[in-house]
């Protein structure tokens, strides 16, 4: 499957198991977009706030707290976002956002289609 060019896009990953940050890594390695990661609430909401962000990757449940809050930043600052996670419910503030479920097949989170594209997906799309 052809993936999409994210070439001069800057991507947050916000995760804190470290093979799940290595599994997102290595699917969006050939989109050519810059990458950051991280593995706090806290450290997020301050990279959030850097020009230049195109799109970000959450888990909803981090070592210090939901990403609600880091939701709600990235929707006030039109930033598309998606939520990766395990929990089946997402509420608040995230509750809007497309969210995948963990563990996803190889592929989807980078899938040609689109859905799960980082830099163009905003929540109630």
């Amino acid at each position: 499957m052809q993936r999409p060019s994210l070439e001069g896009r800057s991507i947050l990953i916000v995760e804190d198991q470290p093979l799940i940050v290595m599994d997102i890594t290595q699917e969006f390695e050939a989109t050519g977009a810059a990458l950051t990661t991280t593995n706090t609430l806290k450290h997020a909401l301050i990279l959030v706030e850097h020009d230049g962000l195109s799109g970000a990757i959450l888990d909803h449940a981090l070592p210090d707290g939901d990403s609600s809050q880091l939701c709600a930043r990235l929707t006030e600052r039109g930033i598309p976002f998606f939520i990766y996670s395990g929990f089946n419910t997402i509420s608040g503030d995230c509750a809007g956002a497309l969210h995948i479920a963990k563990p996803a097949a190889a592929g989807a989170l980078g899938g040609g289609d689109g859905k799960a594209d980082p830099g163009r997906h905003r929540p109630n799309q």
